[in-house]
């Protein structure tokens, strides 16, 4: 009788040997690991979603009964109990809405069309996944991505499709990642020099306390109303945003917007990078979903660049089109590189507030349309 079972040591590098898949899957991770840590990209996501990725092909136990409802595993635990009923991604909202200022929104809110218009990505490629052979509900939970904000997207993924959640998730916070490199060739295909070198006032109207505090209730009342499955994710928005406006509840609103939203966050990156097995993960169904995402933030981009143009057609006092990139949801990159590609055309350009409105605009929108999205294929 042996003391030691070295069949039982060694089976992991035997799996190695027998499926290659594992060590491209291992390199990915790995590759998003340093994408998050030398280049910056969206470490606070990436770094989590890489080493679960890593974590769950050299450990498969780690997710074992995740899929079968009994879950066994402590991050099969965490994607049942945390993510698929979507307690997680809700929460990580709460934090994002203690966050936000949506202050440069109301003091414009003809910015909500910008918004709004950014959603057109969306649309475009729902109809475009379902004719390339996705089901409805694969195809809804695909073309959110457009939208360009995580929480919806893994809410509405968790509840549709289940089994496309590493995948999705993966490629949404990847071309959230990648706004600056995305973004400016479509600005510059769709402005000329001059409109993007357009000057606008610095100073915007002012808001006062009773119309922060009065817009997250009345947001969640009214969407509530209408959109009834988009109540969640801007119930969570509006009252964490809610607690960073009042002036006595900042304490919460610090705690919901640092450590609360941090852990929430790793939580949330490993165990989807937990869902993507070499078995999952490479299958063309998968290059398909980038491609497919790649497309929706593309055409997002380009539809709010194209309203705000429109817009001026009807504006006494105009606005840079570049407003309109930022409708993708984003938050803030998309701001940013609004700014970033106003200043390389007009040095003296400060359009960064501005940019806020629509950016802000978009992830209430996007949030509206997930909602749409539960309420017509779930």
């Amino acid at each position: 009788m042996d003391i030691f079972d070295f069949s039982e040591i060694f089976s992991g590098v035997e799996r190695l040997w027998t499926d290659p898949q594992i060590i491209v899957m291992i390199i990915i991770g790995g590759g998003l690991i340093y994408l998050g840590i030398a280049k910056g990209f969206e470490p606070l996501l990436l770094v989590p979603i890489g080493m679960g990725i890593v974590l769950v092909n050299v450990h498969p136990a780690l997710m074992e009964g995740a899929y079968e409802g009994n879950p066994e595993g402590i991050l099969a635990w965490i994607y049942h109990y945390g993510i698929k009923s979507g307690v997680i991604p809700l929460l990580v909202f709460l934090g994002v809405g203690a966050m936000a200022d949506f202050s440069p929104l109301l003091s414009r809110p003809l910015y909500f069309i910008l918004g709004a218009a950014a959603q057109l990505g969306v649309f475009v490629v729902l109809l475009v996944a379902i004719a390339v052979g996705f089901d409805l509900k694969e195809a809804g939970s695909i073309a959110i991505i457009g939208g360009s904000d995580g929480p919806p997207t893994v809410y509405i993924t968790a509840v549709l499709a289940p089994h496309l959640l590493g995948p999705i998730t993966l490629a949404a916070y990847t071309y959230m990642a990648l706004v600056p490199f995305i973004q400016p060739p479509i600005i510059r295909l769709f402005t000329s020099k001059r409109e993007r070198a357009m000057e606008m006032k610095t100073e915007s109207r002012e808001v006062s306390l009773r119309a922060l505090i009065a817009f997250p209730l009345m947001a969640s009342i009214v969407v509530g109303l209408l959109v009834p499955q988009a109540a969640p994710l801007i119930g969570m928005l509006m009252f964490g945003n809610l607690l960073g406006v009042t002036d006595v509840t900042h304490r919460l609103a610090r705690s919901a917007s640092t450590v609360f939203i941090d852990v929430l966050t790793f939580l949330l990156g490993v165990t989807v990078g937990a869902l993507m097995s070499a078995e999952v993960f490479l299958r063309p169904q998968t290059l398909a979903i980038l491609g497919l995402a790649a497309l929706a933030f593309a055409i997002s981009t380009a539809g709010g660049l194209l309203m705000a143009k429109f817009m001026n057609l009807f504006l006494k006092e105009k606005i840079n089109p570049i407003l309109g990139a930022a409708g993708v949801s984003a938050v803030p990159m998309a701001a940013r590189v609004a700014q970033k590609v106003a200043q390389e055309a007009n040095p003296r350009n400060f359009i960064l507030m501005h940019a806020l409105g629509p950016n802000m605009a978009g992830v209430i929108a996007t949030s509206v349309v997930a909602g749409l999205f539960l309420e017509m294929l779930s």
